[in-house]
Protein backbone atom coordinates (compact mmCIF):
# COMPACT_ATOMS: atom_id res chain seq x y z
CA UNK A 1 0.00 0.00 0.00
CA UNK A 2 1.12 3.51 -0.64
CA UNK A 3 1.33 6.08 2.09
CA UNK A 4 -0.56 9.23 1.26
CA UNK A 5 0.52 12.44 2.85
CA UNK A 6 -2.31 14.42 4.31
CA UNK A 7 -2.46 18.16 3.93
CA UNK A 8 -2.75 20.09 7.19
CA UNK A 9 -6.22 21.38 7.96
CA UNK A 10 -6.92 24.93 6.89
CA UNK A 11 -7.42 27.40 9.67
CA UNK A 12 -10.56 29.40 9.41
CA UNK A 13 -10.04 33.12 9.04
CA UNK A 14 -11.31 35.22 11.89
CA UNK A 15 -11.27 32.38 14.39
CA UNK A 16 -8.56 33.92 16.53
CA UNK A 17 -9.68 36.41 19.18
CA UNK A 18 -8.05 39.80 19.31
CA UNK A 19 -8.96 41.95 22.26
CA UNK A 20 -10.56 45.31 21.47
CA UNK A 21 -8.52 46.81 24.31
CA UNK A 22 -4.97 48.08 24.02
CA UNK A 23 -2.42 49.69 26.30
CA UNK A 24 -0.37 52.84 25.86
CA UNK A 25 2.42 54.13 28.09
CA UNK A 26 1.64 57.43 29.79
CA UNK A 27 3.46 59.95 31.97
CA UNK A 28 5.25 58.96 35.18
CA UNK A 29 5.30 55.27 34.33
CA UNK A 30 1.54 54.81 34.24
CA UNK A 31 -0.23 52.76 31.59
CA UNK A 32 -3.43 53.89 29.89
CA UNK A 33 -6.09 51.43 28.71
CA UNK A 34 -8.11 52.24 25.58
CA UNK A 35 -10.87 50.42 23.73
CA UNK A 36 -10.88 50.45 19.96
CA UNK A 37 -13.66 52.47 18.30
CA UNK A 38 -16.85 50.52 17.71
CA UNK A 39 -20.25 51.40 16.33
CA UNK A 40 -20.57 55.10 15.64
CA UNK A 41 -17.46 56.07 17.61
CA UNK A 42 -14.53 57.70 15.86
CA UNK A 43 -12.06 57.99 18.72
CA UNK A 44 -10.91 55.20 21.03
CA UNK A 45 -12.58 55.19 24.44
CA UNK A 46 -10.31 55.95 27.39
CA UNK A 47 -11.02 53.24 29.95
CA UNK A 48 -8.55 54.26 32.63
CA UNK A 49 -4.95 54.78 33.69
CA UNK A 50 -3.20 52.35 36.00
CA UNK A 51 0.05 52.51 37.93
CA UNK A 52 1.60 49.44 36.31
CA UNK A 53 1.25 47.23 33.28
CA UNK A 54 0.06 44.33 35.45
CA UNK A 55 -2.77 46.45 36.85
CA UNK A 56 -3.66 47.64 33.33
CA UNK A 57 -3.86 44.05 32.12
CA UNK A 58 -6.04 43.21 35.12
CA UNK A 59 -8.32 46.10 34.14
CA UNK A 60 -8.53 44.77 30.58
CA UNK A 61 -9.49 41.35 31.91
CA UNK A 62 -12.15 42.88 34.16
CA UNK A 63 -13.55 44.98 31.30
CA UNK A 64 -13.71 41.94 29.03
CA UNK A 65 -15.72 40.11 31.69
CA UNK A 66 -18.09 43.07 32.01
CA UNK A 67 -18.49 43.33 28.26
CA UNK A 68 -19.22 39.62 27.95
CA UNK A 69 -22.29 40.16 30.14
CA UNK A 70 -23.49 43.39 28.50
CA UNK A 71 -22.58 43.01 24.83
CA UNK A 72 -23.60 46.49 23.68
CA UNK A 73 -21.93 48.32 26.56
CA UNK A 74 -19.63 50.40 24.36
CA UNK A 75 -22.18 50.83 21.56
CA UNK A 76 -24.80 52.81 23.48
CA UNK A 77 -25.12 56.39 22.28
CA UNK A 78 -27.90 57.57 24.61
CA UNK A 79 -27.24 59.56 27.76
CA UNK A 80 -28.34 56.64 29.92
CA UNK A 81 -26.03 54.29 28.04
CA UNK A 82 -23.08 56.64 28.46
CA UNK A 83 -23.78 57.00 32.19
CA UNK A 84 -23.99 53.21 32.53
CA UNK A 85 -20.69 52.83 30.67
CA UNK A 86 -18.97 55.35 32.93
CA UNK A 87 -20.35 53.58 36.02
CA UNK A 88 -19.08 50.21 34.78
CA UNK A 89 -15.65 51.66 33.95
CA UNK A 90 -15.38 53.24 37.41
CA UNK A 91 -16.46 50.02 39.14
CA UNK A 92 -13.88 48.01 37.18
CA UNK A 93 -11.11 50.51 38.02
CA UNK A 94 -12.02 50.43 41.71
CA UNK A 95 -12.14 46.64 41.73
CA UNK A 96 -8.66 46.35 40.22
CA UNK A 97 -7.13 48.93 42.58
CA UNK A 98 -8.81 47.29 45.58
CA UNK A 99 -7.35 43.90 44.62
CA UNK A 100 -3.91 45.42 44.09
CA UNK A 101 -4.04 47.17 47.48
CA UNK A 102 -5.21 43.98 49.18
CA UNK A 103 -2.46 41.90 47.56
CA UNK A 104 0.23 44.45 48.44
CA UNK A 105 -0.87 44.85 52.06
CA UNK A 106 1.80 43.53 54.48
CA UNK A 107 0.69 40.59 56.57
CA UNK A 108 -2.19 39.82 54.26
CA UNK A 109 -2.77 36.12 53.70
CA UNK A 110 -1.58 34.85 50.36
CA UNK A 111 -4.41 34.13 47.96
CA UNK A 112 -5.22 30.44 47.83
CA UNK A 113 -5.07 28.50 44.62
CA UNK A 114 -8.04 26.47 43.58
CA UNK A 115 -10.60 26.62 46.30
CA UNK A 116 -12.34 23.42 47.19
CA UNK A 117 -9.78 21.04 45.75
CA UNK A 118 -9.21 18.00 47.98
CA UNK A 119 -12.15 18.80 50.22
CA UNK A 120 -14.80 16.17 50.81
CA UNK A 121 -18.45 17.00 50.35
CA UNK A 122 -20.75 15.95 53.15
CA UNK A 123 -20.05 13.22 55.63
CA UNK A 124 -17.60 13.40 58.48
CA UNK A 125 -14.15 14.86 57.90
CA UNK A 126 -11.30 12.46 57.33
CA UNK A 127 -9.90 11.12 60.55
CA UNK A 128 -13.16 11.89 62.33
CA UNK A 129 -13.61 14.23 65.28
CA UNK A 130 -11.05 13.86 68.04
CA UNK A 131 -12.12 11.88 71.13
CA UNK A 132 -15.00 10.04 69.47
CA UNK A 133 -15.35 6.39 70.46
CA UNK A 134 -16.06 3.75 67.81
CA UNK A 135 -19.78 3.06 67.40
CA UNK A 136 -21.60 -0.26 68.02
CA UNK A 137 -18.73 -1.90 69.90
CA UNK A 138 -16.43 -1.96 66.87
CA UNK A 139 -12.81 -2.73 67.58
CA UNK A 140 -10.15 -0.08 67.42
CA UNK A 141 -7.76 -1.12 64.66
CA UNK A 142 -5.18 1.59 65.30
CA UNK A 143 -1.74 0.43 66.35
CA UNK A 144 -1.54 2.76 69.36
Amino acid sequence: MTDKKRRPAKKRPGSHHKSPYYLQPAKAGTVTVFRRPAGNRIDPKLCGSMDSRAMALALVKQLEKAESVVHDLFLEATDDGIEALEAVLEACRQSVTRRADHAAAPGAPAPKGRRGRGRRRGGPPRGGPAGQAPADGAEDTSAA
